[in-house]
């Protein structure tokens, strides 16, 4: 089965997007000395949305994520 590799990543641009959005959310807030409760909040948020995407596209192109139980 051939896979549209292309529209894997064109679907996936909203989550990607996300992710950037809380990685920069996650960079302001370090420098702008936050919390550590709010930078650790913002940072968990970052690392699962990046996941998010990464196991979406690996199942997309029919790779098991190891991530997915």
């Amino acid at each position: 089965m051939k896979r549209d590799f292309l529209k894997i990543y064109v679907d996936s641009q909203p989550l990607s997007q996300q992710a950037v959005d809380a990685l920069r959310r996650y960079h302001e807030a370090v420098a702008a000395e936050l919390p550590a409760e709010e930078v650790e909040r913002l940072r968990g948020e970052a690392e699962a949305l990046f996941q998010a995407v990464s196991d979406y596209q690996m199942r997309a192109m029919g790779v098991p994520s190891p991530t997915l139980q």
